[in-house]
């Protein structure tokens, strides 16, 4: 699959598809996504548009060594960093989902973080953070209060639907957490 692009009915087809949670032991942060794309749904990887931002950002944020690709799920999780999603039903556009939806999803991502015990969890999208957990004046960066344990951060959305953050905003938000990881 990697290096192919998939047709119109293939992603068509992927509509409400979910993706495995990618998750295992010594995870340094877990990624908190809204839903995963039609192209998560389609190759069945997170993040799966090889041109989605967060690859560059994690690459140039610190927290991987090289730029990873969505198939590198293993070398991802070997950096300790895991990734899950509010809603695991894979549509072209977050805003597809309604708020009920996302904040159904916050049980499953504090079982996940009892289980797995990253330090850091990472909301990826303010606007989620605001819906799922109710603090509609929540800003970018990190919360003041936890989730299992976890310190709780907010970071844009890597999307490029997200204009209010170019690739340099978003690295800047992205190392903050790299560097709360290493102190």
């Amino acid at each position: 699959m990697p290096g192919t692009r998939p047709t119109k009915a293939e992603l068509d087809a992927a509509y409400d598809r979910s993706v495995d949670d990618l998750v295992g032991p010594a995870l340094r942060v877990l990624l908190v996504g809204i839903n995963p794309s039609l192209w998560a749904g389609w190759s069945g990887l997170h993040f799966g548009r090889p041109s989605n931002r967060l690859w560059q950002t994690l690459f140039e944020a610190g927290l991987t060594s090289r730029r990873l690709q969505p198939e590198d799920a293993d070398e991802l999780l070997s950096s300790g960093i895991g990734i899950t999603n509010f809603v695991n039903r894979a549509t072209a556009r977050a805003d597809e989902l309604n708020d009920d939806e996302i904040r159904a999803g916050v049980p499953r991502l504090e079982a996940l973080v009892e289980r797995w015990r990253p330090p850091h969890v990472a909301v990826l999208g303010v606007t989620a953070y605001r819906v799922a957990f109710g603090r509609p004046k929540a800003r970018v960066g990190p919360q003041e209060e936890t989730l299992g344990g976890a310190r709780l951060w907010v970071l844009p959305n890597p999307s490029g639907l997200n204009a209010h953050y170019q690739q340099p905003d978003l690295t800047a938000e992205y190392a903050r957490v790299a560097t709360a990881l290493t102190t």
